[in-house]
């Protein structure tokens, strides 16, 4: 028995450069200032509007970072996010460390009595 996919299950993911976000940005920024639609805009970049959006936040947010750090894609995070969730991990292990050392003096100072 062969089941068939949906056409949802068939399509791949698109993956645009930092190159392509900060010029579709700069386009966007251009053309709505002309009184262009986001929807136009959109269908010639052939982009999601939502997506547009979401790339224009994102340099808006960031003042004089590079490329790499405001678009990091593919599963890379920017570089203070990642120092963000190494000193988080690093909490977490010291909280751990710290109490098991509780409990050993805890153990230990029974056994001394």
């Amino acid at each position: 028995m062969m089941t068939e996919l949906s056409p949802r299950a068939t399509r791949t993911r698109r993956v645009y450069c930092a190159e392509f976000k900060q010029e579709a940005v700069r386009r966007l920024r251009d053309r709505r200032a002309h009184g262009v639609s986001l929807a136009h805009i959109s269908r010639e970049l052939d982009v999601s509007r939502d997506l547009l959006r979401l790339w224009a936040k994102q340099l808006e947010g960031a003042d004089a970072a590079a490329l790499p750090d405001i678009f990091p894609g593919q599963g890379r995070v920017p570089s203070a996010a990642e120092e963000l969730r190494r000193l988080q991990r690093e909490v977490q292990r010291l909280q751990q460390e710290n109490a098991f050392l509780k409990a050993a003096a805890v153990f230990f100072a029974k056994g001394s009595r």
